[in-house]
């Protein structure tokens, strides 16, 4: 069986779509997947256990990486094809089954139940990574076996859902401090390419001998990679937040200006925390400018994080 699986390019749109290559593992196990994604996106799906192919779909004017995917794909007999990207390219080539992201999908529910919406799954089957033996054997390397580790994302593309440095500092020493709940843990701090100032703030609050540095290491797989050895993820409204909780590390995402009822971390072992405010408020002021906006998260404070931890996730973490 042939499948041509067409998702996103944002890294955590692309991680919430795994959860349809999950039913397909399980689903289809002698399915053969063809994978078009964004080129940031490529490395989080290269461990997947029935890809045959990964076509990287990088923007071109005029539409011509959706003219190149249709070149490389149209002489092609699919069996199925799953188009989250609602593109021409799945109109226009032959296959025996077609499900397409359409208009017709709610999008105010969260982004993994609108893709299950697709496939008509009354079950919604959750996001997973799966990793390749060199992402494995590279996160082994930087984050060995044996101690707690507390995995930290404080970083964002975005300056107005990054919460303060200074705030993501004090948690950390409350959750490590002696008594905490990650009683002298080992802190691995991430944030991808651009983003190093302040994960490095915050990476240099931690003691040397209890720091690890993740900080712009490798692609976004092995980053996922790295994190799914770690025993709790908390960061703001990001791929890599995304990344952890689809590899079934307990995870609290820290949202202000997004949606968290469709971007919130997914499963059982997920939260979030986020600014009383919603998105559309706190952006509503004259003189708004996403680009020059700063971080719109202060009045997330730090007692509300702490809350959300001990109610939700002490007991997790200690059992862990």
């Amino acid at each position: 069986m042939k499948i041509l699986f067409i998702t996103s390019s944002r890294i955590g749109d692309a991680v919430l779509s795994s959860g349809l290559l999950h039913y397909i593992e399980k689903t289809y196990p002698s399915a053969k997947v063809t994978i078009a994604c964004g080129p940031l996106a490529v490395s989080l799906f290269q461990g997947y256990p029935l890809l045959e192919a990964i076509i990287p779909l990088k923007k071109e004017k005029r539409n011509g990486h959706w003219i190149k995917l249709w070149k490389q794909v149209v002489g092609t007999r699919w069996d199925m094809v799953i188009d989250l990207r609602d593109s021409a390219v799945s109109r226009l080539i032959f296959s025996r089954e077609k499900h397409i992201f359409s208009r017709h999908i709610d999008k105010a529910q969260h982004k993994v139940r609108q893709n299950a919406d697709v496939m008509g799954l009354a079950d919604v089957p959750a996001p997973k990574m799966w990793f390749t033996k060199d992402q494995m054997t590279g996160a082994q390397k930087v984050i060995a076996s044996g101690d707690a580790i507390l995995a930290v994302g404080p970083t964002a593309n975005w300056a107005g859902k990054t919460w303060p440095a200074e705030r993501f500092i004090e948690i950390i020493e409350f959750m490590t401090a002696k008594g905490g709940f990650m009683e002298n843990a080992r802190v691995a701090v991430f944030g991808a390419p651009g983003e190093e100032e302040d994960a490095q703030r915050v990476l240099s609050s931690v003691a040397v001998d209890r720091r690890i540095d993740c900080i712009a290491k490798g692609s976004p797989g092995a980053a996922a990679a790295m994190i799914a050895r770690c025993d709790f993820y908390i960061g703001n409204d990001s791929g890599l937040m995304h990344c952890a909780a689809a590899a079934g590390v307990p995870t609290l995402g820290v949202f202000g200006p997004s949606y968290p009822h469709i971007y919130a971390p997914y499963g059982e072992h997920t939260s979030y925390v986020r600014t009383p405010e919603s998105f559309d408020e706190l952006i509503d002021y004259e003189g708004y400018s996403a680009k020059t906006c700063g971080c719109l998260m202060g009045t997330l404070s730090v007692d509300m994080v702490k809350a959300e931890l001990s109610d939700r996730f002490t007991e997790k973490i200690k059992a862990a």
